[in-house]
């Protein structure tokens, strides 16, 4: 039997971007969707989008030292983790990052706002005055204790079951 294609799919899994403005409740709504879906039996994949660079690795220590000895992509593993750092030279596009994953249904980013991905904004009248996706055709949802329509289905922003099934139905997922 030929495995059903779902054209909001990349690979074998779906893509959403949490976006919205900073303070708007991304990370909370991730920190709570992320057990709900998991609980549904899926397997979910995280980025977080950092524009302004990070250090994952401690100096002294033998990962380390092998990246400063020359080593273009360095892997610490262990029984319970695994861990890479690999220098790049420029940002790259959630489809090349979703390569790294393997075995999950669905990979919620934080950020990537203008990446062209099904997008999930998170929006509270009482941070900002507007909407970041107002005129976003990739927008699927809003989170929001705001009555305001952008014409996709809106959650209040502790409705996180309801998120999840709506992620659910909207990319067919199955565990």
């Amino acid at each position: 039997m030929e495995k059903e294609t779902n054209p909001l799919r990349t690979e074998n899994h779906a893509i959403v971007c949490i976006v919205g403005k900073s303070g708007s409740g991304k990370t909370t709504l991730l920190e709570k969707l992320i057990p709900e879906l998991t609980g549904m039996g899926l397997k979910v994949g995280t980025i977080k989008h950092d524009v302004h660079g990070f250090e994952i690795d401690h100096p002294g220590k033998d990962s380390w030292r092998h990246k400063q000895a020359g080593s273009a992509i360095t892997i610490i593993s262990s029984p319970q983790r695994i861990g890479m750092v690999m220098d790049v030279d420029h940002d790259r596009t959630l489809d090349e990052l979703a390569s790294f994953f393997s075995g999950v249904d669905i990979i919620l980013t934080e950020g990537y706002k203008r990446e062209n991905k099904p997008k999930i904004e998170v929006f509270r009248r009482e941070a900002h005055a507007e909407p970041l996706c107002r005129d976003d055709n990739n927008l699927i949802a809003l989170m929001t204790n705001a009555d305001v329509d952008l014409g996709v289905p809106r959650f209040a922003l502790h409705n996180i079951e309801g998120l999840a099934h709506f992620l659910s139905g909207h990319f067919k997922l199955h565990p």
